[in-house]
């Protein structure tokens, strides 16, 4: 049902704190414009649990504009199942296409929580559901035994598998061979994922670099490996960016850089500063500096 790119976009600030959805259209635009083949909106990196639920449905409806007939899923991160549910069934009303769930980023769920409470979400919705595990981030592990009880509801199609464990993308593909769309979450495991025969990357340095990004999943995609590897070696100190406590500070300035917008975030995160900016400042510029020369791809444009 989903493959290929989704980029985990960038929510954009005014200097008020207010959504600038002007700057937003723009910089989704590129993504399209690169040949992405979906958005998620939201998430950790669009600094999802620093929104209003208002705020998310807008950043969605901006999203829907610009992705025209590609997927646009809403990411459900609140910390209540009740809160969760509300959302989903919101988000359902106003047209997303489906969901990105997950667990309770505030309590630590056990696996027989973990499941219902994902169950619950995915109900009140009523949408294609993809599962957000990350037990990095989130400290909850969505394992293969969970996802066995949940591939029982039809609603979860597919798993952004964010792990950190490159062994689990086989895991998951040995138990349930094609019932889910397989897409990586770590963007510095991305290669090694879609070698191992995940079909989607939801990433995040694609904000900032969508053209190398859709060259690396079309070239596996079409068997140039090599071709690939070689994009993808340059663009590794830049996709380090990606797994960090600072990861959207981090992308958000690369952006800065790469496609001329803001590094606005919002409280208690601040803009990166001293030298921990002056680091990242360095990657993205010796990658700008470097950056390779793109093999011609056959891909559709966007609707």
């Amino acid at each position: 049902m989903w493959t290929g790119i989704f980029p985990a976009v960038t929510t954009k600030f005014t200097t008020d704190d207010r959504l600038d959805h002007a700057e937003m259209e723009r910089c989704f635009g590129l993504q399209m414009e690169a040949g992405c083949d979906g958005l998620i909106v939201a998430g950790s990196l669009g600094e999802g649990p620093m929104l209003s639920q208002d705020e998310k449905i807008e950043v969605f409806h901006t999203a829907r504009k610009v992705a025209g007939k590609k997927p646009v899923l809403v990411t459900i991160n609140e910390a209540g199942t009740r809160e969760g549910a509300a959302l989903a069934k919101r988000a359902a009303k106003e047209g997303a296409d489906g969901l990105m769930i997950v667990p309770s980023p505030i309590y630590h769920t056990n696996p027989q929580e973990t499941v219902a409470s994902l169950k619950a979400v995915a109900a009140a919705g009523d949408l294609p559901v993809m599962i957000y595990s990350n037990r990095v981030a989130y400290r909850v592990d969505v394992t293969v035994d969970d996802m066995e009880e949940l591939a029982e509801d039809k609603r979860f199609v597919a798993i952004k598998e964010s792990s950190d464990d490159i062994r689990r993308a086989t895991e998951i593909i040995n138990r349930f061979g094609n019932r889910f769309d397989l897409f990586t979450g770590v963007d510095n495991l991305a290669f090694e994922a879609l070698s191992v025969g995940a079909i989607g990357w939801v990433a995040g340095l694609v904000v900032a670099f969508p053209k190398e990004t859709v060259a690396i999943y079309q070239l596996m995609k079409q068997g140039r490996r090599e071709e690939a590897l070689a994009i993808y070696r340059w663009f590794r100190p830049l996709l380090d960016l990606d797994v960090s406590t600072y990861l959207v500070q981090n992308i958000k300035l690369a952006e800065v850089l790469a496609i001329g917008t803001n590094d606005r975030v919002r409280m208690p995160r601040q803009p990166l500063i001293g030298e921990r900016r002056a680091a990242v400042e360095r990657i993205v510029k010796e990658a700008l500096a470097s950056r390779p020369e793109l093999p011609k791809l056959n891909i559709a444009k966007a609707a």
